[in-house]
C-alpha cells in the first residue's frame, strides 16, 4: 500500500482532471472544492494499491459524489432557477504562465453556454453526457454510477446530447475573432450607437442575467433590440470593463467607480455576432470568485 505522502502526491498529479471532471458536474466552485475533498478522503481510506489506474479510479469516485450532491440539490430546490448562470472561471487574456489546473478547466467545450443547458439535465443525464462526450469513458463503465442498464446509459447520454446540441450555441474558438466582436459591442455601448450596437448581435440573442437576491438584476431577455437596449441602460452607470478570459472564451468583468466587481460577462459568439450573453451579478457568489488570474 502507498505510503501517505506518496498518496498525497498521486492525488495531486490527478487533482486537476478531478476538478476538471467536478466543475463539469457542478458548475459551482464551492461545490467542486468539496467534491474534490471528498474524493481524497475516499482515497486516503482506501487501499489501492490494486488499481492498475488511479486516474479512472478517481474519477468514478468524484462522479458519484458529484450525483449525489446534485440529487440533494435537486430535492433542495422547491422551484426551479428560471435563470441560473454557473460560476465562471476567469483567466487573463495573456495565458502563457497559468498553469495546468487552469488549462484544464478553461477548455472550449465547457463554456458557459454549455454550462447553463448542463444544469437543466436531470443529474443521472448530467453525469452520462460529461463521463461520455467530454472524458471519453464508456457506457459499461459509466452504467454502474447511474444504475442503469448499459443500454439506459446510452439512452441518457443521447438523450442528454439532443438537448445540448438543441439549446448551447457554438461559440466560434477563434479568440481573436471574439476579441473583434466584443472590442465592437464596448465601443457602440460606449459611444451609445444604439444601431451599431443591435448590428453586432443575433437577432435571436439571449441575454442571461443572474442577479441572486438583488431586485432587479435576475432577468432573461432574447431579441436584438431588447438586449441592446438593457446594454444602453447599464452603460450609464459609469463601469469600467475588463477584457477577459471566461471560461476560455472572451467576457468581460464590469466594475463599478468604486472597483467592486458588477458582474461577470461570457459571451458566445459565432458568425462574426454575440449569439448569447450569460451575465452572473450575484455579490454574494462573485464574491467568493478567484480573481487572481486576472489582477496582476
Amino acid at each position: 500500500m502507498p505510503t501517505p505522502e506518496r498518496l498525497a502526491e498521486q492525488f495531486e498529479e490527478h487533482r486537476p482532471h478531478v476538478r476538471a471532471v467536478a466543475y463539469r458536474m457542478l458548475g459551482s466552485v464551492n461545490e467542486v472544492e468539496d467534491a474534490v475533498q471528498e474524493a481524497w478522503i475516499r482515497l486516503s481510506r482506501t487501499d489501492v494499491s490494486g488499481v492498475d489506474n488511479l486516474r479512472g479510479w478517481l474519477t468514478t469516485v468524484v462522479a458519484r459524489v458529484c450525483l449525489d450532491m446534485l440529487r440533494t440539490r435537486a430535492s433542495r430546490r422547491e422551484d426551479p432557477l428560471d435563470v441560473h448562470v454557473p460560476d465562471p472561471i476567469l483567466g487573463a487574456i495573456s495565458r502563457g504562465d497559468e498553469g495546468p489546473e487552469t488549462d484544464a478547466m478553461l477548455a472550449d467545450s465547457v463554456g458557459l453556454a454549455l454550462l447553463v443547458v448542463l444544469e437543466k439535465l436531470e443529474p443521472a443525464e448530467r453525469l452520462a453526457f460529461v463521463l461520455h462526450d467530454v472524458f471519453g469513458m464508456t457506457f459499461e463503465e459509466i452504467a454502474p454510477l447511474v444504475d442503469r442498464s448499459v443500454v439506459a446509459t446510452r439512452q441518457l447520454a443521447s438523450r442528454a446530447r439532443r438537448r445540448v446540441q438543441g439549446q448551447a450555441p457554438t461559440s466560434n474558438a477563434d479568440l481573436r475573432e471574439q476579441r473583434r466582436v466584443v472590442d465592437t459591442f464596448l465601443a457602440a455601448v460606449r459611444d451609445g450607437d444604439f444601431e451599431g450596437l443591435v448590428t453586432v448581435l443575433d437577432p435571436e440573442i439571449v441575454l442571461r442575467a443572474d442577479g441572486g437576491a438583488v431586485k432587479g438584476m435576475t432577468r432573461f431577455v432574447r431579441g436584438a433590440q431588447a438586449v441592446a437596449a438593457q446594454a444602453a441602460t447599464f452603460s450609464k452607470l459609469g463601469l469600467s470593463n475588463e477584457v477577459v478570459l471566461v471560461n476560455g472564451h472572451i467576457g468581460l468583468v464590469s466594475r463599478l467607480p468604486d472597483g467592486r466587481v458588477l458582474s461577470v460577462i461570457g459571451f458566445t459568439i459565432a458568425g462574426g455576432k454575440v449569439v448569447e450573453m450569460d451575465i452572473l451579478a450575484d455579490p454574494d457568489r462573485l464574491s467568493r470568485l478567484d480573481l487572481s488570474a486576472i489582477e496582476r
